[in-house]
């Protein structure tokens, strides 16, 4: 889970964002603003589809601020609305269509070094590139399940699907990540023992 959306908020803060104050809400949204663009970007991969889902993340945000009820904290209810936009947004048709146009920015192929940083940062890039490769639901999958800390159950719920659509993103996900790491390994697995 996200250690960034279980940070407190003064009582007082939220009080006065939720009574509709505009520094407050100023105030909540300093807050939790990274944490919400961070889970956008890794959800999402592209920054404009980060920013948009931030944006709407935080339309929806101060819109039920006042109907918030304080149930969970207001990071972990943020954090949800996030999600959700995230989400909607992968489920998008226009998402989907812009999701096919051939990228923007030139990524070198996985795997692919440049030279530059140490070998840990290298290794920290090519983990980037190779979640960057997953279809947009496995990789939804798999930032939520690992990284997030969301159950099958909820994963579910919150893609509109059943527990056993996440179960089976997130295994196809990681035979993926699994090529990835190992292509020689890989190949033995895959390729059938002919020569035996």
């Amino acid at each position: 889970m996200s250690g960034s959306f279980n940070q407190a908020v003064e009582t007082d803060v939220l009080a006065r964002a939720r009574a509709g104050e505009r520094a407050a809400q100023a105030r909540l949204y300093e807050y939790f603003a990274t944490s919400v663009h961070t889970l956008a970007r890794r959800l999402l991969v592209k920054p404009e589809l980060a920013e948009d889902a931030l944006q709407d993340t935080f339309v929806e945000v101060m819109r039920g601020l006042s109907g918030f009820r304080g149930e969970a904290p207001v990071g972990m209810w943020i954090r949800r609305i996030a999600v959700n936009c995230c989400l909607m947004q992968l489920r998008s048709p226009w998402q989907r269509h812009r999701a096919a146009l051939p990228p923007e920015d030139d990524v070198a192929p996985l795997g692919g070094g440049s030279g530059r940083g140490s070998e840990a940062w290298q290794d920290l890039l090519d983990v980037e590139r190779a979640l960057e490769e997953l279809p947009q639901a496995a990789r939804a999958v798999v930032w939520l399940h690992d990284v997030e800390g969301y159950t099958h159950d909820e994963i579910a719920q919150c893609m509109h699907a059943t527990p056993s659509f996440s179960k089976s993103q997130l295994a196809r996900a990681y035979a993926r990540l699994r090529r990835w790491a190992n292509p020689e390994t890989d190949e033995k697995l895959c390729t059938p023992a002919l020569n035996n």
